[in-house]
């Protein structure tokens, strides 16, 4: 299959759309609400997470953008990798596609724009990771550890050792572990409930 292939229209590039399931609206249906607390903020994106599970629309993990000045909720995000049949709809990049899509800028940190905050239910993959820097964010806070989302059997990939202070040294604020025992439950309760580990290139 070729490149030419499609732009003759042999074969026709199907449009790319993500999108999230449609409870997640009704989770987060005030607009005006604050989460000045940070565990509450976290509790957003565990909460989304257990739903996703609850409602079978994805894996076992959400995330959340705020904004740092008011607080407020700029986009949720929720796994979405199998009803999507797309690797990268990991509910981190859901909710930082989002949040650029709303703020009109695929630089969170443009001039003009609130600090942001990407609350995560569990450590990013290495996938995930690699996407923050240029995302904008100025604080990312999970819950699980990747130990934990590994326990369960996922493949979160490499990071490098000293991944938290690479972010620190871009402006990045981390902190990692909050809440950890909540997201954790999530994830055990998935594996318990024999949700499906799909790890790329192997079975299980």
């Amino acid at each position: 299959m070729y490149c030419e292939d499609y732009t003759k229209g042999n074969m026709p590039i199907p449009p790319v759309v993500l999108a999230l399931p449609g409870w997640v609206e009704e989770l987060v249906s005030d607009p005006d609400r604050a989460y000045p607390d940070p565990e509450e903020r976290m509790r957003l994106a565990i909460a989304l997470a257990r739903m996703n599970v609850k409602r079978g629309t994805g894996g076992p993990f959400g995330a959340a953008v705020f904004e740092l000045d008011t607080f407020r909720l700029l986009a949720p995000g929720v796994n979405r990798v199998i009803p999507e049949s797309c690797s990268l709809a990991h509910a981190e990049t859901m909710a930082l596609m989002l949040a650029q899509k709303r703020s009109g800028s695929f630089d969170l940190a443009a001039p003009g724009l609130p600090a942001c905050e990407l609350a995560a239910s569990a450590e990013p993959c290495a996938m995930c990771y690699g996407a923050l820097p240029w995302s904008g964010i100025r604080r990312l806070a999970f819950g699980a550890l990747g130990e934990d989302v590994a326990a369960i059997g996922f493949d979160e990939g490499h990071k490098p050792a000293d991944w938290i202070e690479a972010l620190r040294k871009r402006g990045i604020e981390v902190v990692p572990g909050l809440l950890r025992g909540e997201a954790r439950a999530v994830l055990e309760a998935y594996r318990d409930a024999g949700g499906i580990i799909y790890n790329a290139g192997r079975k299980g």
